[in-house]
């Protein structure tokens, strides 16, 4: 589901489907004056407003490169798995269920075996690298590492659905091939990215030592792997040019498109990645392809061998040795500021999270799920549905025919509440309690199994693109439906203790934000069905444009790091979200009993309440590194400016805090953006 599906925030696995309690038991402030900083005016900055006081005291710890709201979630929730996989290895001899993630968490957990394999199960990997001859064993190889979990070297392959015939799976094609996180860190000349790129030379020489080689060597073959990555870097559209539908959407016949590259038969190629009978693939960049065809040919064979080792490497290195784990983490350091490594318990139950999800999340589920919550959310859907329903009707811009097509979509709208209807069966994947690695490999080449096995056959719209313990929500526009994973329903997102307020201000924005990805400037190219056309008259789509495009130039101009801004292009579906959510969540809790009654709660109106909750959704303190990575990468804004650039255009948070003229956030009203 790749490029289909939409996120309210980076997705980390971890959470708990329950009202969210502290340690030790306490129920929580809602909204913590402690939390906020009254030296700072609500027109001036209201994100530090809110939140000032909990930035000051809440930096980030060693072990993270960011620290928020979302995060103390994750924390929590990851102690919640932990205790479920350590519960889990103690049965494993005796229950089935716990067997498998019971044994690969004791595999993870075994440092001291890990360490004496050293670099042991990744040899066999390069001594088949090793033993390649020409061309034909080259692409042979590549098609292994796919399938077997041990690589994805020079580009991207899965099977999803065809955006332009979404009954239908069909092979993808995408740019790929380079280890750092975006394309720019190998072409931008700035003070930053020279020296990530410095430093990227130096982790792979050392990496290179580790595996064996002289001096002399690893030098040679980290300029080899620079040379080859920065190549490929140059021929990638930028995330900016990925984000759109169309662009992106290039289909061939498989014939055709192994004319445009001499040096690869895709035919040949599908049914080394064993997929057998299709007849034609979607290739996000074409260009990309032929730029590869050009390298096959002038890179020589000992350099693509090189490169191939460095994949199969960048790979392991953070399940192999402790030598491997930390040369790994001094890149990690460079790259996002963190400190110290990730606890083991924590990053061996991420990976179970990621490989066997469906298993430990029904673990999680039956300890942790509230029944009532999903009948709760089920309720909020439904309110917030009808509220945007009712907002799109009073549109003053768009024609009474593009109005009815989008009230089709919205009313099209599957709900994905809590967990899968059907789980994923694990019982044909070995898991071997000695044998980290193997596990790792295992797990990953039936994922892959698993995508293939769909080929042909009719889409299954139960999947779900995350884990029940995710703290996350997603909009997938291909089967136009809207999922709230178990975890996100805790505080303070959510809590069956708090205000309306506080609910409508936190999961009732998120599901809004949800609801609002359908009609963002890329999800409102796909129609009810999910199919990937027009629905807009000319006119309309005239004007949905010209409005998305003020909401570019509103967050381009806000400032993150020295002279980093925000990339409204990049952001601008998230941020479309943003605005859209709290407009909905707003006004469908205008219709609430606590609303109505306008009664002050801790000295805060209803109002006042409401705008606070989204603002502590967003508090987040974050490396300097961190972010400035994730400006490049990230399809979401920072926080402050997920917390401040909405409210700015909505007449609600104005009346609230009696926000006027002269005040740093004020925006007239000629100003204030309006879409959904």
């Amino acid at each position: 589901m790749r490029n289909f599906i939409k996120v309210l925030t980076i997705g980390v696995s971890a959470a708990a489907m329950m009202a969210f309690t502290p340690p030790g038991g306490k129920k929580p402030k809602y909204i913590d004056k402690a939390n906020m900083d009254a030296a700072v005016k609500p027109g001036e900055n209201f994100y530090l407003f809110a939140n000032g006081g909990w930035l000051k005291n809440n930096p980030v710890p060693s072990s993270k490169t960011r620290w928020g709201s979302f995060d103390m979630l994750r924390e929590e929730s990851s102690k919640r798995m932990q205790t479920l996989l350590q519960e889990a290895s103690k049965k494993a001899a005796t229950n089935s269920r716990m067997q498998k993630i019971g044994d690969f968490y004791l595999s993870g957990m075994d440092t001291v075996a890990i360490d004496q394999l050293g670099y042991e199960p990744i040899k066999i990997d390069l001594q088949r690298i090793d033993a390649i001859r020409n061309l034909d064993d080259l692409l042979q190889e590549i098609a292994y590492e796919k399938i077997s979990g041990t690589g994805s070297p020079l580009f991207g392959f899965f099977l999803a659905q065809d955006r332009k015939n979404v009954t239908q799976y069909i092979p993808q094609l995408t740019q790929g091939g380079t280890s750092l996180p975006d394309r720019d860190y190998y072409l931008k000349n700035d003070a930053r990215s020279t020296a990530i790129r410095k430093a990227f030379v130096d982790h792979l020489e050392k990496m290179f030592r580790l595996i064996g080689e002289s001096e002399a060597d690893a030098i040679a073959h980290a300029a080899v792997v620079m040379r080859i990555e920065t190549a490929l870097a140059k021929a990638q559209m930028s995330r900016v040019e990925m984000r759109d539908p169309y662009k992106t959407y290039n289909k061939f016949s498989v014939k055709d498109f192994s004319a445009t590259t001499a040096s690869i038969d895709w035919s040949k190629m599908l049914q080394q990645l064993k997929l057998n009978g299709a007849d034609s693939l979607v290739v996000t960049n074409p260009s990309f392809f032929k730029s590869v065809d050009v390298l096959l040919s002038a890179v020589s064979l000992q350099d693509w061998k090189t490169y191939l080792k460095w994949g199969v490497l960048d790979d392991a290195a953070a399940y192999l040795s402790m030598p491997f784990v930390k040369q790994n983490f001094a890149m990690t350091q460079v790259l996002t500021g963190q400190k110290e490594i990730t606890p083991r318990w924590q990053f061996v139950s991420g990976i179970i999270d990621g490989q066997l999800g469906d298993l430990l999340g029904q673990l999680y589920v039956d300890k942790y799920f509230k029944p009532e919550a999903k009948t709760r959310m089920m309720d909020l859907v439904n309110n917030l549905q009808q509220t945007f329903s009712d907002r799109i009707r009073q549109l003053d811009w768009m024609s009474d025919e593009t109005k009815s097509k989008a009230l089709e979509k919205l009313f099209a709208f599957t709900k994905k509440i809590g967990y899968p209807d059907k789980w994923k069966d694990y019982n044909s994947i070995s898991i071997d309690k000695n044998d980290f690695m193997g596990n790792i490999h295992r797990t990953s080449q039936w994922a892959y199994d698993d995508m293939i096995a769909r080929f042909g056959k009719p889409v299954d719209k139960t999947r779900w693109g995350m884990t029940p313990p995710t703290i996350n929500a997603y909009y997938n526009s291909v089967n136009n439906e809207i999922a709230f994973p178990a975890g996100i329903l805790q505080f303070p997102f959510f809590d069956f203790g708090a205000d309306d307020a506080v609910n409508y201000g936190g999961i009732g924005a998120a599901i809004g934000h949800e609801m609002t990805h359908g009609f963002d400037d890329n999800g409102s190219q796909y129609a009810a069905d999910g199919n990937l056309k027009n629905w807009w008259t000319n006119d309309d789509e005239t004007k949905f444009k010209a409005k998305a495009n003020l909401v570019v130039e509103q967050y381009n101009a806000f400032t993150v790091l020295d002279t980093l801004h925000v990339n409204g292009k990049l952001t601008l579906g998230e941020n479309i979200a943003d605005l859209g959510g709290l407009n909905i969540a707003y006004e469908a809790f205008t219709k609430t009993k606590q609303f109505k009654e306008g009664k002050s709660i801790d000295g805060f109106t209803p109002a006042q309440r409401f705008f606070l909750s989204w603002a502590q959704v967003w508090r987040s303190n974050t490396l300097p590194e961190a972010q400035a990575q994730l400006i490049l990468t990230d399809s979401h804004s920072p926080g402050m400016h997920r917390a401040n650039g909405p409210i700015v255009n909505m007449e609600a948070w104005y009346q609230a805090f009696n926000i006027q003229p002269g005040d740093k956030m004020y925006k007239a009203p000629e100003q204030r953006i309006r879409i959904w």
